[in-house]
């Protein structure tokens, strides 16, 4: 891995990873993570991508954490009450890694089975690029701009207080709290629509078993 200066987010520091699965699947009846893509649950998809870029792994889920017991993580629980969606998984991701020394955690998305091999060394540059404590990954849109993927992100621990307060405040939106932050940009060029495309449904899932 690239060394950076000790100072910057992208320093050769530790950096954990939080698979999000901390979703209601209301739109897709059950418990999605654990639905079956290509013969495995669809997290376990998401934990393979990110397991090699990362030391450690954890997954950011409520409820049953036996549920997830076949995959050897650690289950992160939100720290805060009434369900406040994916940023409260942020803000459990960034409780465990000060609890065991990471300098920061790159958090994915439980429902996507496909994303960039070196989304975790992108979103490292791109935070030491803009000098910011996150960095959120994008890809170019048809036509021009950019299209943000916020639960791709790269986060400080140090953040933690930050964003307890955030969600104290009423702060929900994943990327308004990352640009709240100057969050640097990861831009994944020529990947294709399919790089963070993600399952809502069951159609969904059926056509992501096509595109196997």
């Amino acid at each position: 891995m690239t060394n950076f200066p000790d100072d910057a987010i992208s320093a050769a520091g530790p950096v954990g990873g939080v698979v999000l699965a901390g979703g209601r699947s209301s739109r897709f009846g059950s418990d999605k993570m654990l639905a079956e893509l290509g013969g495995r649950p669809l997290i376990a998809h998401a934990l393979a991508r990110l397991g090699p870029q990362v030391a450690a792994l954890a997954i950011s889920a409520n409820g049953d954490p036996a549920r997830f017991a076949d995959f050897g993580c650690p289950v992160l629980p939100d720290p805060v009450p009434d369900f406040q969606g994916p940023l409260a998984g942020v803000l459990a991701g960034l409780d465990w890694a000060t609890a065991n020394g990471f300098e920061a955690i790159v958090t994915a998305a439980g429902d996507t089975p496909v994303f960039p091999e070196d989304l975790v060394t992108a979103l490292r540059v791109a935070a030491f690029a803009a000098a910011a404590p996150v960095a959120v990954a994008l890809t170019p849109e048809e036509g021009g701009g950019f299209r943000a993927h916020p639960t791709f992100a790269l986060w400080r621990a140090d953040l933690r207080d930050t964003l307890a307060a955030a969600l104290a405040a009423g702060q929900r939106r994943v990327l308004g709290f990352a640009e709240s932050q100057g969050a640097g940009r990861a831009i994944f060029e020529g990947r294709g629509p399919a790089a963070f495309h993600n399952v809502n449904t069951r159609a969904d899932l059926a056509e992501a078993e096509a595109g196997r």
